[in-house]
């Protein structure tokens, strides 16, 4: 694993900077969920996009991940992301709907 980080960071360095804007993409995403807690809501819709994405890591990780070969075992732990990821953002949503009716 350390040769093969190390050959690709000496012949093609250009593939970190994919992961400078992986972090970024984070950082933006992110900053979606500073509304929410600030003002749940009116932000209640970024509950729901978060619960969208975390569904949509599972088929893409089991179809994606077959085509490209990754192993079963791997292409699990990417699922729990999105089953793990979706448990605080329903919890979240289930008490922001509660906040909801009593501010009416």
């Amino acid at each position: 694993m350390q040769r093969a980080l190390a050959t690709t960071g000496r012949d093609f360095p250009f593939l970190a900077y994919g992961t400078d804007w992986l972090a970024f993409g984070h950082l933006v995403i992110a900053l979606f969920f500073v509304g929410a807690w600030r003002d749940p809501v009116r932000n209640i819709w970024v509950l729901r996009a978060g619960l969208i994405a975390c569904a949509g890591v599972i088929p893409l990780a089991l179809i994606c991940g077959a085509i490209r070969g990754i192993p079963s075992y791997w292409r699990m732990i990417d699922c729990s992301f999105g089953v793990l990821g979706a448990i605080p953002l329903a919890l979240t949503l289930h008490w922001t709907r509660r906040l909801e009716r009593l501010t009416k």
